[in-house]
Order: C-alpha cells, then structure tokens, then sequence
C-alpha cells in the first residue's frame, strides 16, 4: 500500500503546482524570478548627488535644498573659495560673448545675477559708444537737435534682453534683490523654470549661457537639447564650468584645497559644511573636457570649443546653432 499512497501525494503535488491560485502569481520558483525581475524594472533610475549614489528623483530634490541653503551667502563664498577669481572668469565669458545692442539671452541657473548684470553692462556700454559715434558722425547738428537725440533714446541698451531662469526660488529672490539694489530695472526679467524643460518657445534667443550650474543638473544631455531648441538659427551656446585639471600639481594642490579648505570655509561662513562638500564633489563627478565636448555636438551644436581658464581649473565651452 506504500506504493500507491507515495504515486498519490506525488499526483497531489503536481496538481498544485500547475493550480493558480485566482489574483496571486505562482509561488514556485519560477513565480519568484518573475516578480524579481518586475522589481527591477521598476526601481527608479539612479545617478550621482556628488559621491553619492540616490535616484534621480532624490537629487532634483537634494540639489534644491543646496542651492536653498547657500543662496544668501552664495556670492560672500564664491568669493573666498576662489579668492574673487570668479569674478575674472565671468568677465570673460562676457568678453567671448562680445554681445551687440539688440542681444536677446537667455541665463539658465543664474538666479543671483551675475552673468545677467555684467550683460546689462556691458551691452549698455557698447550702444552708448555707438550712439556717440553716430553723434560724431553728425558734426552740422546743433547742440539742441544733439539734446533732443539723447532725450528721445529711451532704450539705453538697444533692444538688449536678458531672461534669467533658476529653477530655486531662493537664489531668484536674492538676484532679484540685488538687481533692486543696484537698479538694475530695463531689459532684465526673472522666470522660475527647469533647465530640462525651458518654458520658452522655440527660437527665442541668441545666446544661451549657463555659468557653474550644469553640473547640477540630473540629464546634462536634456538640458543641453533644450539650450539648442530654444536658440535661434544661428545662436550661440556658452558655458563656463570648472574642469578637470591636467596639471599633477596643481590637480593635488587643487583637490587638497577643495576638500579640507571649502568644506572648513562653509562650515565658518555658511553654517554648512554638508552642502559645500557636495559642491566639490560634485565637480569631481562632471565629466571631462573631451567628453562634455562630445555631448555638446550631440545635442545638435556645430564649431564647439573649449577654453581652459586658471591653469585648466575653469574652460568655457562654446558651440553655435548652426
């Protein structure tokens, strides 16, 4: 009778591994794998917070309580991590953008002003010389056709505009302010907006610069498709972004000084050693000259360049919308 009853249960349990329960799946091995390898496609996507490895939805979120917390001693430590040398490398990238009266750009993550101030400045400068020269130019008018020329120039700036977009509201209110302070009024606006998703239409503007914020973005490769959409024929992109250095000395000097002195320095004068950590690490993680070359022109741009600033420290890269 042994035989019998060991063929029965043997029958039984074949039964029931074939038997599905209604609303479960099985659960035998085979049901196991599935529900895995289910697991796995629908874990969230994940990538780097400096060091760090989280998902991608958590860093858009780390990045903003960053960039929140150091907004109103942003410009203060700008200052004493780079001992004013950033200050250098913004007029530079003005002096490679060479803007004309009538320049219409657009300033992604740059909400304290900066790179927006310097353009004002700068386009302001280059038609009041032309107007000048146009005066010159007109030596037979009288002193009063000369007053009323001046009093009829409304726009000092030519048609220039420049459109800030920042993706914190913190760092917008402290460039707002100091625009306020220094007044700053015609020719400037302020838009909250996703460098991965730019609320402008198409073809907007000539040029497109973003100044130590692109390495803060979770898709570089969105972000620089959108600089592209959003330009005119024609337009030019320009970002200015620490880079790695090639220099063994300087290189170790550097990394000695980003990670045992900023760190020190934001702790002292921010109250926030955690978040200037990132901001070194965060460098570390950005990919080289070559290979951020190499996503520029895959986004579309044409006659991309790079410029190392500072012994390599800083490049600005260049491409135009051809």
């Amino acid at each position: 009778m042994a035989a019998p009853r060991s063929c029965g249960l043997w029958s039984y349990a074949r039964a029931m591994r074939s038997y599905r329960f209604p609303g479960l799946r099985s659960s035998w091995p085979g049901g196991l794998l599935s529900a895995r390898l289910l697991s796995q496609k629908k874990r969230a996507p994940e990538t780097h917070f400096g060091f760090e490895t989280v998902s991608e939805e958590e860093k858009g979120s780390k990045v903003y309580q960053v960039f929140e917390s150091v907004a109103k001693k942003y410009d203060v430590m700008n200052d004493m991590m780079s001992l004013g040398i950033h200050r250098v490398w913004k007029d530079l990238l003005l002096r490679k953008m060479h803007p004309l009266p009538g320049t219409q750009l657009l300033d992604v993550a740059g909400g304290t002003g900066d790179i927006a101030f310097r353009f004002l400045n700068y386009v302001q400068a280059q038609h009041q010389g032309k107007q000048k020269r146009k005066l010159r130019a007109q030596q037979n008018l009288s002193w009063e056709e000369i007053a009323k020329k001046y009093q009829d120039e409304e726009d000092s700036l030519g048609g220039s505009r420049v459109m800030v977009c920042d993706i914190n509201r913190e760092m917008l209110k402290i460039g707002k302010q100091k625009a306020f302070d220094r007044g700053y009024k015609a020719g400037l606006a302020w838009v909250l907006g996703d460098a991965e998703e730019l609320p402008f239409d198409d073809d907007k503007f000539d040029v497109y610069t973003i100044a130590f914020g692109i390495r803060n973005v979770t898709h570089i490769d969105q972000a620089l498709q959108e600089a592209h959409r959003v330009l005119k024929p024609g337009g030019r992109f320009l970002c200015l972004e620490f880079s790695q250095v090639n220099n063994p000395l300087i290189s170790r000097l550097y990394d000695l000084y980003s990670f045992q002195v900023i760190p020190v320095l934001g702790e002292v004068v921010a109250g926030d050693w955690k978040s200037y950590q990132y901001l070194v690490e965060s460098i570390r993680k950005f990919p080289s000259q070559e290979e951020f070359k190499e996503m520029i022109e895959d986004a579309g741009f044409q006659k991309v360049t790079y410029e190392s600033l500072t012994s390599g420290i800083v490049a600005i890269h260049s491409g135009f919308k051809l």
